[in-house]
């Protein structure tokens, strides 16, 4: 048994003892983090108190074994973030979102200036709590890893000698995170008792928007009795009704049904199927005539509709105008489905690997035309890594370029967090420009990003735990706790008072952005079991792409102006 002894023992640095160590610590924590207290938990995020309590017991690991598995799970994390959040981050200003992205930059200045408030009250410089450690205890708030990671690479970065400054950001994390975590939650039923909220209510109104859905693909049988549209082809409709809209199929008065070409006449009596956004719908009852109750896939004929996934590269970030697919192969595609989301089926409409083609037409076609779409769910299961590693490559390099500001000691770089988070951004915004295939199956992407970000908390939390009961579990790491607290509630009060008293936003949706300015998935999941529908997750996903990049940048501004 000495072999056991020897390879459990706090003191030992080999690889299989460092390997052990850190798969005890992820599991466990991942284990632990799924119990629930009055219905919340912490998630991966207890990997973090685990490896503390290991640091604590004395387990140590190699110094540039920790610092490199620390930093490339950091990288893991954020780049799999930027991929997910990119396709979204810059539609997220459009409409509703400049509003809801505005109340979370409030909310992010904010954090910012009650931290600021506590550095000065407590002494500035001189004060027992260093602007390192605020910022630690600023990310706990505010339940931000990547803002930890930033502000951390960022210590080291302008002084490699500086662990223990590093460590004691660490510190302030853990202190504030629980609190922050529960702050969210308080502060969601504060706002509900403020405005007297009946979430029934709130619940029936959005179930009633119809605005919340107005970009969606909208489909309605029209019957055409406009006597001036009558004898006009497809093509002259178009350019009488500008909207985005896609004439997927034609019933002409003896039973016929036809997949319409530019060339083909619209008559009195045809029973149009249009796709168009919901809030176009009443202008093509006034041009072509009435709606009609009409089951179409009961039409017994050789016109059918299938999905057809995009799997070739070839086709990655080709607009679908340019597939011909009415000359070509007589097919209407009538809407795109990209991440469970409909799309209009527009012709500058770039595709992506994964998108789902709703197409009609006859079978034959459909075929052919899948043949030369790919259409191999197998192929969506094989990894992307080029694209991958290009973007972390391109991601570091960017992260090393030196900016100047004035009033910064060194030159500002967006670091190991910073840069990738970019690079990610763009490379899964535009990348298809560029014939770059963006794809990643979510549960792939979920599996890299969840072991990045169990492989950095981990790394933090041995490194932290030698000196964590001694830093924190006194009057000092209470008055942590209460800065802590402090930096999550506050802000959030006033950008919900906000949101409900001058924009008279929905709860549901103050709830979403809540918890997305924090990106918090154990608040979005209390907010979604208040809710019973998606608005929260909504309005999550419209403010956390700029949130998070948001927060990762001003943890490292902030550390650079006080250096």
């Amino acid at each position: 048994m000495e072999w056991l002894i020897e390879l459990l023992s706090p003191n030992n640095l080999t690889l299989a003892s460092t390997i052990l160590l850190y798969s005890f610590v992820i599991f466990a924590g991942i284990y632990l983090g799924k119990i629930k207290i009055f219905g919340v938990s912490l998630g991966v995020t207890f990997v973090l108190f685990v490896g503390i309590l290991m640091g604590h017991l004395g387990y140590i690991v190699e110094g540039e074994t920790l610092h490199f598995l620390r930093e490339f799970g950091l990288i893991l994390f954020i780049f799999s973030i930027g991929m997910q959040v990119g396709p979204g981050f810059f539609s997220s200003f459009k409409d509703g979102g400049i509003r809801m992205n505005a109340l979370a930059m409030v909310g992010i200045g904010l954090n910012v200036v009650i931290m600021f408030a506590i550095y000065f009250l407590q002494g500035g410089a001189e004060g027992e709590t260093t602007i390192e450690q605020l910022v630690g205890i600023m990310s706990g708030a505010v339940t931000n890893t990547p803002g930890l990671g930033a502000g951390q690479q960022t210590v080291l970065q302008v002084n490699p000698e500086a662990y223990d400054v590093s460590q004691q950001m660490s510190m302030g994390y853990a202190a504030a995170y629980p609190l922050g975590v529960i702050g969210i939650i308080i502060t969601m039923i504060i706002i509900k008792k403020i405005f007297r909220i009946d979430v029934d209510k709130e619940i029936r109104e959005v179930e009633e928007d119809k605005n919340d859905s107005q970009l969606a693909p909208h489909i309605v049988t029209l019957r055409v009795t406009n006597e001036l549209i009558n004898g006009l082809s497809i093509a002259k409709t178009h350019t009488l009704i500008p909207q985005n809209y896609v004439i997927s199929r034609i019933e002409k008065p003896d039973g016929r049904v036809i997949i319409p070409t530019s060339s083909d006449i619209l008559e009195i009596n045809d029973l149009v199927l249009v796709v168009c956004s919901i809030q176009d719908e009443e202008v093509f009852t006034k041009f072509l005539g009435p709606i009609v109750d009409k089951k179409w896939e009961m039409v017994q004929g050789p016109v059918v509709s299938r999905r057809i996934l995009v799997t070739k590269t070839e086709y990655n970030g080709a607009k679908l105008g340019s597939l011909r697919l009415r000359m070509g192969y007589k097919l209407n595609v009538t809407r795109v489905n990209r991440a469970g989301v409909d799309l209009l089926a527009t012709a500058n409409l770039r595709l992506q690997m994964g998108d789902r083609l709703t197409v009609v037409g006859k079978l034959e076609d459909i075929n052919r035309l899948a043949d030369k779409l790919g259409n191999s769910m197998k192929r969506l299961n094989e990894p992307n890594l080029i694209t991958m590693f290009i973007g972390i490559f391109l991601g570091i390099i960017v992260g090393s370029i030196p900016l100047q500001f004035p009033g910064m000691s060194v030159p500002m770089r967006l670091g190991l967090a910073g840069g990738p988070l970019v690079v990610a951004i763009l490379i899964s915004a535009y990348g298809t420009k560029f014939h770059l295939v963006t794809y990643t199956n979510s549960s792939a992407n979920l599996l890299l990003r969840e072991i990045g970000i169990c492989l950095f908390l981990a790394s933090v939390g041995i490194a932290a735990g030698k000196d964590f009961a001694a830093t924190v579990f006194n009057l000092r790491g209470a008055t942590w706790v209460g800065y802590g607290f402090a930096i999550t509630v506050i802000p959030l009060i006033v950008t919900g008072i906000i949101a409900r008293w001058k924009y008279k936003m929905n709860y549901l949706s103050i709830i979403g952005m809540m918890s997305g300015n924090y990106t918090d998935p154990p608040a979005l999941a209390y907010a979604n079991k208040v809710a019973n529908n998606d608005s929260p997750a909504v309005a999550y996903s419209t403010v956390y792409p700029l949130t998070m990049f948001m927060r990762v940048i001003v943890a490292q501004v902030i550390i650079l102006c006080f250096i």
